[in-house]
């Protein structure tokens, strides 16, 4: 059992803080999240007698046109970070308990796009909601109480950060490839809600109806331009927490392998 400790601090990135994956803190975290019982908004939202995501599944079942529209919530982009957040938690979670450093290695991939993500859509909800939340809440849209917004839109970036900084390697991904990949999953999400819109005749977003075609390309290059200035500051934010990777250091597990 020493020998098998001693082998996963050796492995271990050199700037990576807290052991993971680990059954300890990291596990916790993974599936404090999962289970949403540190997000009591779900719990007081609804009445349903479950727990996690399946009243994540039920709340949204429950809110009208979206659920019987095509796309269902996925038009939201909201929900695909959240949906990616939560796969991102599951794959560490698997990690944790089974002490796979291939999962481990899956886990800080998907980390690469959700975190940025959750971090961009953090920054957008609450610009937008702060200009005038029509911007971002349809008048149909029943409003929710804070807590629960704040477990939407504030919680999952806050999380997969503290994950970042605590319990993964750094990113060794650099400007022009987060670049590339922000832009697939911007112009990705517009391709998707434009083909939503050709069967819904409407958008999720109540500021997409107000733009042109041309804004909307223009609105989704400047959040692409975001997510990886969202990258970069991830970054930078690791190298403050945890130091920078040295000459010495950049032959150890750079990608968490």
């Amino acid at each position: 059992m020493a020998d098998n400790t001693a082998r996963r601090l050796v492995d271990r990135h050199p700037l990576q803080r807290l052991n993971s994956p680990s059954r300890g803190a990291s596990a916790l975290l993974h599936a404090r999240f999962l289970s949403v019982k540190g997000l009591r908004a779900y719990a007081d939202f609804t009445t349903v007698p479950w727990s996690g995501f399946l009243r994540i599944l039920f709340l949204l079942a429950r809110a009208k046109p979206k659920s019987r529209s095509y796309g269902w919530h996925l038009q939201y982009l909201t929900i695909i970070g959240l949906s990616l957040a939560a796969a991102t938690f599951a794959v560490g979670l698997l990690a944790d308990l089974s002490a796979s450093p291939t999962l481990f290695r899956v886990k800080n991939a998907l980390s690469v796009a959700s975190a940025p993500m959750e971090c961009l859509i953090s920054l957008l909800y609450w610009s937008l909601r702060a200009v005038d939340e029509k911007l971002v809440l349809p008048d149909w849209a029943m409003r929710l109480p804070m807590h629960t917004d704040l477990s939407f839109h504030a919680v999952p970036s806050l999380t997969l950060v503290i994950d970042l900084l605590f319990f993964s390697p750094p990113y060794s991904i650099t400007f022009l490839p987060a670049l590339a990949l922000s832009g697939c999953i911007a112009f990705g999400y517009w391709f998707w809600i434009e083909r939503c819109y050709q069967f819904n005749n409407f958008y999720p977003y109540p500021l997409f109806e107000m733009l042109s075609t041309a804004e909307r390309i223009g609105l989704f290059g400047a959040s692409a331009l975001l997510m990886t200035l969202s990258t970069s500051l991830l970054v930078w934010l690791y190298g403050v927490v945890n130091g920078k990777v040295t000459g010495q250091q950049k032959s150890g597990n750079v990608k968490g392998e």
